[in-house]
């Protein structure tokens, strides 16, 4: 039998002999590369931190004590190891374990946490609670895929300075985030790892280990001691000493007896400590060691003769096309300089970056300070395009509004990852990007349905005197409808006519609202299907067209209905003064998180795929009330336009009916 099917708990860990724990670090890789090959999922990081997670959890107890990771995608051998190793194939799948720590799945998982640069901070915040409250737990921060850049992550540093007790940082130093590792501080760390320095203090570790007499502080002071002597000839200056750190390191993280022997050594530190684990992204698994951006989150693959192939799924992403047609676009237009935030592979622009290396910048995972030097650029007379995932532009908010928006700079944001996401669940959805980007003044906001809109879209984003964003999903690009008209501020597109219905669709959900309008056709129930374009500014003769019809008027899109699309259409009628009898609005639901699943069956959970609009249309038709994915307000009885046109013809509430 296995030993990973005999770990039920870190007891289990810990009651291993230290000769099997290889034994186990080998297991724990074989069934990771096994489970991300059948489903996808995150690969190279979980490699790269099997050796660290054993130590950790043969060193402490996080049943009483805190582990706490800062990017949730390194998380799948603490899973492994926490009681969840029977039910690991089932990760990221509907009703199946999460990509990232969950709370809902364990008490060994402290938060719900897939942004970085959080951990140190809410370290911080337990510590200082635990010391109020007379509670005595050891906290660990696993700090990984650098992000230690991140601005949070250095404002944490500055607090968890401050504290007299036991903190544990461990700078998971893999060379690479979900890139490789930008900016001064990756060099400054890759001096170290080129030095002779951890070298010399694992071998004279090694030497005076076996000969102390005890754990503890007396030992902890006397490794201090040595490590400092070392320290003074060979890396004066650490910038982690200075922010009231201990700092050791590098040590090899993938060292399994070196790593416990040094978190013995310092888990009973009463100050601050950063412990410098250097690991390789991917250890153990050549192809992966060989391309670990390729595949960090890669979808299934296939291995043979020890190379993996990634299956392609079929179809064109909007990424793919995202980044191909901004190529062209910057061919014509050299003011064009693409950004990214530690995701070159993920927004495509790894692409631009082979065919413009002087054009591109990857900021590393710091979304604000991408955002303000933006705003730098176009100040100086760049068109800046930032590429950020919807999700992550949460995090540079204020930088949005006050070095973009609040100066009237021309800075254009791609938002990847627009809508349900898949299997990476609640903390990569982009369900909030129309909600806060909505109330900027001057900020106009587009979503296309189709590449050849797409390309539009970013040509005429590029010729506006403000600030713009165009987001599109996680999926396949459908194939285009003809007769494309250009894009006009704030002006819709008319997709497909009829007088029972409405169907107002922003993005890709006019490709399925025009599925929905033959399913209701095939009833006898004509839907009117138009593409807004724009959420901002919004098109009122749309609106009032839709209204002033006498049908009801659905919206649909692929984002909260809460300060969405749907709100800015009912502001936009209630600012004109028409009269709203049936209106709803289709989208994710106010009062709950979607769960990790296939984007399809999200789609089809919150109703917004072609069954979904169809049934609520029917319901808006008949008076009936909707399966709660949508919010709905029924201010009366409307007279369907097909009855008022001839009285001998049925309604389309009694043609569904039938």
């Amino acid at each position: 039998m296995s030993l990973l099917s005999n770990i039920r708990s870190p007891e289990d860990v810990r009651a291993l002999p230290a000769s099997r724990l290889g034994d186990l670090a080998k297991e724990m890789r074989e069934r990771i590369i096994d489970v991300v090959g059948k489903g996808g999922g995150h690969l190279t990081s979980n490699l790269g931190v099997v050796e660290l997670t054993i130590a950790l959890h043969r060193v402490f107890d996080f049943a009483h004590d805190r582990l706490l990771f800062d990017v949730g995608h390194q998380c799948y051998p603490h899973k492994l190891l926490t009681g969840r190793a029977d039910r690991f194939d089932t990760i990221r799948k509907a009703g199946g374990l999460s990509g990232f720590p969950s709370i809902d799945e364990s008490a060994y998982d402290l938060f719900n946490v897939g942004h970085a640069g959080t951990a140190i901070a809410t370290g911080v915040g337990l510590a200082r609670a635990d010391m109020l409250l007379k509670e005595n737990r050891r906290i660990v921060a696993v700090v990984g895929d650098a992000s230690i850049v991140n601005g949070v992550a250095f404002e944490g540093l500055n607090q968890a300075g401050t504290l007299r007790r036991q903190f544990l940082v461990i700078l998971n130093d893999n060379e690479w985030g979900i890139s490789p590792t930008q900016g001064a501080l990756a060099e400054y760390l890759a001096k170290f790892r080129a030095s002779n320095f951890y070298e010399d203090v694992k071998a004279k570790a090694k030497q005076i280990l076996p000969k102390l007499p005890l754990l503890g502080q007396p030992a902890f002071d006397m490794l201090l001691h040595l490590k400092e002597g070392i320290k003074a000839t060979l890396s004066p200056g650490q910038i982690f000493d200075h922010l009231n750190f201990q700092y050791i390191g590098p040590i090899d993280g993938h060292d399994t007896e070196h790593l416990i022997e040094t978190l013995n050594l310092v888990k009973d530190a009463h100050h601050p400590v950063l412990l410098h684990v250097h690991t390789v992204k991917g250890k153990g698994c050549d192809w992966a060691t060989a391309e670990p951006g390729r595949f960090h989150s890669p979808k299934p693959f296939t291995v043979c003769g020890g190379k993996a192939t990634i299956q392609s799924g079929g179809g064109r992403s909007w990424t793919r096309a995202f980044v191909e047609n901004l190529i062209e676009v910057a061919e014509k237009d050299r003011r064009v300089f693409a950004m990214t935030a530690g995701m070159p592979d993920g927004t495509g622009l790894n692409l631009f970056a082979d065919r413009f290396p002087d054009r591109y910048l990857d900021v590393g995972i710091a979304e604000s300070c991408t955002v303000d030097m933006a705003a730098g650029m176009a100040k100086a007379g760049l068109r800046p395009v930032c590429a950020i995932y919807s999700t992550f532009l949460q995090r540079a908010f204020d930088q949005v509004f006050q070095e973009v928006v609040l100066q009237g700079h021309p800075v254009m944001f791609c938002l990847d990852r627009g809508g349900l996401v898949g299997g990476d669940g609640a903390v990569h959805h982009g369900f909030l990007d129309i909600a806060y980007l909505r109330g900027f003044p001057g900020m106009t906001l587009m979503a296309p349905m189709d590449e050849v809109e797409l390309r539009q879209a970013i040509e005429f984003g590029l010729t506006l005197d403000g600030a713009c964003a165009i987001r599109y999903p996680r999926d396949n690009v459908p194939a285009p409808m003809p007769d494309c008209p250009p894009f006009e501020r704030g002006r819709a597109r008319v997709l497909r006519e009829g007088g029972d219905v409405v169907l107002l669709g922003y993005g890709v959900t006019c490709q399925a609202a025009l599925a929905a309008a033959q399913k209701l056709a095939a009833e006898g129930v004509e839907a009117r299907v138009v593409n807004a374009r724009f959420a901002r500014p919004i098109d009122r003769r749309m609106v009032r067209e839709a209204f002033e019809s006498g049908a009801p008027v659905l919206t649909i899109e692929d984002h909260s209905i809460s300060g969405g699309f749907g709100s800015a259409v009912l502001e936009a009628a209630q600012e004109m003064g028409l009269v709203i009898r049936r209106f709803s609005r289709l989208g994710m639901p106010t009062d709950r998180f979607i769960a990790h699943a296939s984007r399809a069956a999200q789609l089809a959970e919150v109703g917004i795929d072609a069954e979904g609009i169809a049934r609520a249309a029917r319901a808006s038709l008949t008076g009936e009330a909707t399966d709660g994915a949508c919010a709905v307000a029924v201010v009366e009885t409307v007279t369907p336009a097909s009855a008022r046109r001839d009285g001998a013809l049925p309604s389309p509430a009694e043609r569904v009916r039938a």
